[in-house]
């Protein structure tokens, strides 16, 4: 795949409670090197209240995404899709940790993030913090989010993407892995970085 088709892809995102767009294999996913100018230092808060990098504590990898554990649409599906994957994986002797980051950090309190997030899986991470220390996440990955609307209970309802990220144990960002995709290819896909690391 062309740097240009990524460039269209980056412009054009896949979003949550957005119009649908056409959707697009990320080059990793067919064993094309991922030449992005994406993922970054962050530091956060988790669910339990603490401080966590961009760097895995147990070098494990991660696969991220930039949702909010009150979502009603996309984050429904992500949410346990990725817990799903993170434990069939661990099964097959794969360690990965699924991590969201909140783009809705006045509801996303570490209580309201754990009570969803570790019913899913124990190992996952919510990441909430300040207005800057968000944002510069958000800038790392390049995510945008917007509210759309507010809903009858008058909640925010947000736009934000729905592409999953996977990193490394230190934090760097492997490969961008589209919403398309089945949970077997998905896992396929990380497997396969688990054997280059040495991992499996």
């Amino acid at each position: 795949m062309k740097p240009l088709l990524l460039a269209l892809l980056l412009a054009t995102p896949v979003s949550a409670h957005d119009a649908a767009r056409p959707a697009l294999e990320l080059p990793e996913a067919q064993g094309i090197p991922l030449l992005l100018p994406l993922g970054g230092a962050f530091s956060l808060v988790d669910q339990f209240g603490r401080t966590r990098t961009e760097a895995d504590p147990d070098q494990q990898l991660q696969l991220l995404f930039f949702g909010y554990a009150a979502c009603e649409s996309i984050c429904t599906v992500a949410l346990p899709q990725m817990a799903g994957i993170a434990q069939r994986l661990r099964n097959s002797g794969i360690a990965l940790r699924p991590v969201m980051i909140t783009v809705d950090p006045v509801r996303d309190i570490p209580a309201a993030m754990a009570r969803v997030l570790n019913a899913m899986d124990a190992e996952f991470v919510g990441l909430t913090g300040s207005e800057a220390a968000l944002q510069a996440a958000y800038d790392a990955f390049a995510i945008e989010t917007t509210v759309v609307f507010t809903d009858p209970a008058g909640a925010p309802v947000y736009a934000h993407g729905s592409l999953l990220y996977l990193l490394d144990g230190q934090g760097q960002l492997l490969t961008i892995i589209p919403p398309i995709l089945s949970d077997d290819r998905v896992e396929e896909i990380i497997a396969a970085f688990a054997m280059r690391q040495g991992l499996r």
